[in-house]
C-alpha cells in the first residue's frame, strides 16, 4: 500500500526525497520505496521519518480502518 500521507507530509515541509533521506540516514531510493509501498521500513526507521516530518507514527504508518 502506498504511502500517501508520508509523501504529502514531505512536500507540505517542501522536501525532497533527498532531503528526508539525508535527515533520516538513508537513501533517496528508500524513501522512494517506502512511499511506493514497495519497502516496509524498521521501527526506528519509521520514528526517524516522523521525527523529521513532525508527525506521529499513527499519523504516518497506522493503517486506518473505512
Amino acid at each position: 500500500m502506498k504511502n500517501v500521507r508520508m509523501k504529502t507530509a514531505r512536500i507540505a515541509l517542501d522536501m525532497s526525497q533527498g532531503d528526508l533521506a539525508e535527515k533520516v540516514g538513508v537513501t533517496r531510493q528508500t524513501i522512494g520505496l517506502i512511499e511506493l509501498g514497495k519497502y516496509n521500513p524498521t521501527l526506528s526507521v519509521c520514528i526517524s521519518i516522523c521525527k523529521a516530518l513532525n508527525k506521529t507514527l499513527d499519523e504516518l504508518f497506522w493503517e486506518v480502518d473505512d
